[in-house]
């Protein structure tokens, strides 16, 4: 069973972007930048949640709302705190926000060899819908296309 921590779910906020950034560079061989998490804060399209465990952010989700489509741009979770229930609590939350502006779907790319986060978005809901080829620069590794529609 897994072993649940005390969370919450609030937008980021500029006050979050250390922490934002620490949880992308221990989650990704090629993580963002810390200036493309500051250029998302004034994106109107973007759409930013950080998960907090005692004030720390342990992880984050975001989304562009575009047209009527959610298109997740990353989900990632702090290496010692998965499993813990936080991404499905991310993957719900942007979920919950795209019904609410009345958006028809959510779509994201997700690495081939990343079983585990297929699996979660698959708990959710969303089935696979293509491959992008060669989709991520650093391994030249295919990406699937999922899809969620309401």
């Amino acid at each position: 069973m897994v072993s649940m921590i005390d969370f919450h779910i609030e937008p980021m906020g500029r006050q979050y972007l250390d922490g934002v950034y620490a949880v992308e560079s221990d989650s990704f061989s090629v993580p963002w930048s810390f200036c493309s998490f500051e250029e998302e804060l004034s994106n109107p399209l973007a759409i930013y949640m950080v998960a907090l465990a005692n004030s720390e952010v342990v992880g984050f989700a975001g989304m562009h709302h575009v047209l009527d489509v959610g298109h997740i741009t990353n989900i990632a979770v702090i290496k010692n705190h998965r499993r813990h229930g936080i991404g499905d609590a991310l993957v719900e939350k942007l979920t919950e926000i795209a019904k609410a502006k009345r958006m028809v779907g959510i779509t994201l790319e997700v690495r081939m060899g990343n079983a585990a986060a297929m699996r979660l978005y698959a708990k959710h809901g969303f089935t696979p819908h293509g491959i992008r080829k060669n989709y991520y620069t650093d391994t030249k590794e295919d990406a699937v296309v999922m899809w969620k529609h309401f």
